[in-house]
């Protein structure tokens, strides 16, 4: 399981790089390896200019890459319509608007659990909240009551 709690980690990394850089509709696909899938999970979000696209792509390369992650591939950077990144158990597809409507990958991929980012940060985090939310051990009350002499 560490395993699944690291790839989920990594995809939330992706995910913030993206919110960092303003990307639009963005939407977490989980595959299913029995169906097809050839990753865990898609990372899809849109850009609304050529520059906002790369941006995004740079900000999802450089947070990863202080993890310690390259993408194996990387597709598309020029023309910023469609780019691919692709970390092998993820891949980030950042589209342009026009692009995003053209490929429809939701549609593609129909059969994959669709996730909202917030579903898949709290994923990894779920023990430690957990642990946080438990009672703390109580203390013996010492009374702060003391007599004033005259």
């Amino acid at each position: 399981m560490p395993k699944k709690n690291a790839l989920q980690r990594q995809v939330a990394d992706a995910i913030a790089a993206a919110e960092e850089k303003k990307a639009e509709d963005l939407t977490v696909l989980q595959l299913d390896k029995a169906a097809g899938g050839f990753t865990d999970y898609f990372v899809i979000c849109s850009g609304s200019n050529p520059r906002q696209v790369q941006a995004i792509s740079d900000e999802v390369e450089h947070r990863l890459s202080h993890a310690g992650l390259r993408p194996t591939h990387v597709e598309g950077y020029k023309q910023a319509e469609w780019v691919l990144l692709d970390y092998v158990d993820f891949v980030v597809h950042v589209f342009s608007r026009k692009a995003r409507n053209f490929y429809n990958l939701e549609r593609l991929w129909k059969s994959a659990k669709q996730l909202t980012p917030g579903e898949l940060r709290s994923a990894p985090r779920k023990r430690a909240r957990a642990k946080a939310s438990m009672p703390a051990p109580s203390r013996p009350h010492r009374s702060r009551s003391r007599t004033r002499k005259a």
